[in-house]
């Protein structure tokens, strides 16, 4: 059960800062020994009202703990202050940072809301239990007068989750901010950064403090609901390029209530569902930020993204077309444009596409490494080659332009570079598997079958159902001869990709030569099992059921009959004589 809380002076007028400082200073004044005030304001006008006290009671000696990160054991903290003995007041700030940290973990580590906002011991946070398990301790061992200087939210924290400590308190002060001095402290939250770089710079520590500072500045009594609108959409940056996008978009929609009309953040609460995998929703966004603000050419861009994503790609290629009428120069909606029409199967275009992104920015290492993909897919291996040497120059750890130019290589017959460049990319990124498949099969095609089967094998580890790794494999074991083994591998392709007819076709083929390895085997007694050549003829009728214009499936079925005619005439003439 939580707590309830009775304010006597709810009622009453909100008192004038100035009023409740002097009460403070009063208050200070009076307290000999050990004390506990909690004064409620922001991080900033702390600074201001501590210097003030410092000034108005120079009689006392007053220090300020500062605290820049989450503390469990704040008595401890306090048995290690150097003079503690000396000390009068100590004003105490930052300790918000324990509180929202740990709200932070419990989300984190999947809490239930009920486990969060609980009043009980799972739900509360360590400095908190420590100060309530400590308070005689406080007091018996402290002759300081305390002063928690705390933001709003953090001090209805303490009054839900630890009103034992809160309860000692002599009073409870609230410093607001004038208007004037929260306009300014809000813009300047708001517009501190200005790049993305500025977000990604932040360390968690960093971004936690201003996120803190954020949450106090909405909380002030007298935010316009314009301001409180700029303030939730900062925080849902801060959220944003911390990659916590639930969080982001909950920002986002909190400014969105404030100012509906606010473009900015529909289009960034669209680019945070994109980034859940959201896309319809994530689309839905960027439709509001384009009512509000037609020539967005980020919202068209990031919209045609998300189209291209759901394989909407004609719509995603309109959409990439919206983003460059407004801004020709925006190399990443080329970009996506070539690769939308790339998937459509349109090569020419997207090579086109690729060009003008190229034109704007040359060392865009995925343009490069798209092109050589289509100018593969048109059959224009030297070019593609090319390209790929070309994202390679600019990226060399580029794994997938090192993979698809061995696949280019292979493709020319050029074997050896095919095999060098598939290890350029697997040594990059070891659980590649179309590189270690791509690798056995340069090394399937120069007769190194043993290698060739390593490989695929290492494929095989990394993606099991990988059915083409399995017919490879099997086909490598057919050349050596080892056909049960092959029968083996087949057989594997076939129970993921039961419709494979060169599976089914190629089984046959290596029952087929274990029949007749038999027929040869016993040719002086003319015996032969026929059940194992229906089973060879029953292969390749299942390569015909999904292939029947497959012409060697036919051959080997011919062939396939004539050997057991003649090992049937052999057996008749033995019969015979």
């Amino acid at each position: 059960m939580k707590p309830e809380v009775i304010d006597w002076d709810e009622d009453l007028p909100p008192a004038e800062p100035e009023e409740e400082y002097r009460d403070l200073v009063r208050s200070l004044k009076r307290t000999k020994g050990f004390g506990l005030l909690f004064v409620e304001c922001s991080p900033a006008e702390g600074e201001r009202w501590i210097a003030r006290v410092k000034t108005d009671i120079p009689q006392k000696k007053i220090e300020v703990l500062r605290l820049k990160e989450s503390v469990y054991d704040f008595y401890n903290l306090i048995q290690e202050l150097p003079n503690r003995d000396r000390i009068n007041v100590l004003f105490v700030k930052g300790l918000e940072y324990s509180l929202y940290e740990y709200e932070q973990e419990k989300r984190a580590r999947g809490w239930e809301s009920k486990d969060i906002y609980s009043y009980s011991w799972r739900g509360v946070p360590p400095v908190l239990i420590n100060l309530n398990q400590q308070r005689e301790r406080f007091r018996d061992n402290f002759k300081i007068c305390f002063v928690f200087l705390l933001p709003k939210f953090a001090i209805d924290y303490f009054i839900q989750r630890a009103p034992d400590f809160f309860d000692w308190r002599s009073s409870l002060f609230k410093l607001s901010m004038e208007r004037e001095s929260l306009q300014a402290e809000s813009i300047i939250a708001c517009s501190e950064r200005g790049k993305e770089e500025d977000y990604l710079s932040l360390t968690p520590e960093e971004r936690k403090r201003e996120l803190v500072k954020i949450q106090t500045l909405i909380d002030e009594d007298g935010q316009t609901s314009e301001q409180k609108a700029e303030l939730f959409y900062e925080q849902g940056l801060l959220y944003d390029f911390a990659e916590q996008y639930a969080k982001a978009i909950a920002s986002y929609d909190k400014a969105l209530e404030f100012k509906p009309d606010y473009h900015e953040a529909w289009y960034n609460r669209g680019y945070a569902l994109r980034n859940l995998g959201r896309l319809e929703e994530a689309i839905a966004s960027y439709d509001k930020a384009l009512e509000f603000k037609p020539d967005y050419h980020e919202a068209w861009h990031n919209r045609g993204y998300a189209l291209g994503n759901l394989g909407r790609l004609e719509e995603a290629i309109a959409s990439c077309d919206k983003a460059l009428k407004i801004k020709p120069d925006k190399h990443e909606a080329w970009y996506n444009r070539g690769y939308a029409l790339d998937n459509l199967g349109r090569w020419e275009e997207a090579i086109a596409s690729y060009d003008k992104a190229l034109e704007i920015k040359p060392d865009y290492h995925e343009a490069w490494h798209n092109r050589g993909y289509a100018l593969g897919n048109l059959g224009r291996l030297e070019e593609a080659i090319a390209s790929y040497d070309k994202a390679l120059e600019i990226k060399p750890d580029y794994h997938e332009a090192w993979h698809n130019r061995g696949y280019a290589l292979g493709n020319l017959g050029r074997l050896e570079e095919a095999i060098a460049s598939c290890d350029k990319a697997l040594k990059i990124k070891p659980d590649k598997h179309e590189a270690w498949y791509n690798r056995g099969y340069a090394l399937d095609n120069l007769g190194r079958w043993e290698e060739a089967i390593a490989s695929y094998d290492k494929a095989l580890e990394i993606k099991p159902d990988y059915h083409e790794a399995w017919y490879n494999r099997g086909y490598a074991l057919d050349n050596l001869g080892r056909w049960e083994e092959a029968i083996a591998s087949y057989d594997k392709a076939l129970e993921i990709k039961p419709d494979y007819h060169e599976a089914w076709n190629n089984r046959g083929s290596a029952l087929g030569n274990l029949g007749r390895l038999e027929v040869l085997n016993n040719w002086s007694s003319g015996q032969v099992n026929i059940e194992r050549f229906k089973d060879v003829i029953a292969s390749y009728d299942k390569a015909l059921e999904f292939k029947p214009d497959k012409d060697k499936a036919w051959y080997n079925i011919k062939h396939l009959r004539f050997i057991i005619s003649l090992a049937f005439m052999r057996y008749m003439v033995r019969w015979m004589e």
